[in-house]
């Protein structure tokens, strides 16, 4: 069974500071994290980015595996068949054995349909509610008990520039701090203040991205 990389981190002072440095963001210097914090981090593997994210928001490598979400995947196309379309006679039709309705066969690329199904099912039972893109972040109560964390889904140049992929993100509230636990970044990021997040949640929203706010339901 094929799963993303991993990578914990033990983070302090030093190394926050260091990742800030090495990874330019659109948002402020990070602030010091408490010494000896564990935070677990995937890094970007294939497209597999929303295993990385789910395992990101909850802070565990074995909350979700590939074959977990290649299974609710196939569930979803038993359930909701896409429906055929005619292809004219010079396109060919996308190999059915590789590009599934939900995913890609080979690389992940799992779409939000996934997401939904994977939190708001039987073993985690989660609330997943959709940001409006016309509302500010600042309209989040980003101190509501029941928020769990946030999942962006944003579009990233991938190959140089050569062409984009949709993206997901997991943002955390981690010890009274919000973290930037990106995938793709070579550590998790804390935001040093609220107000700096909701900045980069409306930069977000501004550049094409989706906001998805998870709630815990008990």
């Amino acid at each position: 069974m094929e799963r993303g990389n991993r990578e914990s981190l033990s983070s302090s002072p030093a190394a926050a500071s260091a990742s800030s440095q090495a990874q330019p963001q659109p948002q402020p210097q990070p602030q010091p994290q408490p010494q000896g914090l564990f935070l677990y981090h995937e890094r970007q593997r294939l497209q597999l980015c929303l295993l990385h994210a789910l395992n990101n928001l909850f802070q565990d490598k074995d909350a979700f595996t590939r074959a977990d979400l290649d299974t609710i995947a196939r569930q979803l196309q038993l359930h909701h068949p896409p429906q055929q379309k005619d292809h004219k006679w010079w396109i060919l039709p996308l190999p059915s054995l590789v590009f599934k309705p939900h995913h890609n066969a080979l690389t992940g690329n799992y779409d939000v349909n996934v997401l939904i199904a994977a939190l708001e099912g039987s073993t985690h039972q989660k609330k997943v509610i959709w940001h409006h893109r016309r509302t500010p972040a600042a309209s989040i109560d980003l101190a509501a008990c029941h928020l769990m964390g946030i999942m962006l889904n944003t579009s990233v140049p991938r190959l140089r520039g050569f062409w984009t992929s949709r993206h997901w993100t997991a943002l955390r509230n981690i010890r009274g701090v919000w973290y930037n636990l990106d995938s793709d970044l070579p550590a998790p990021q804390p935001f040093r203040h609220e107000t700096h997040l909701v900045s980069f949640l409306d930069n977000t929203v501004a550049q094409g991205g989706e906001i998805f706010l998870i709630f815990n339901q008990d």
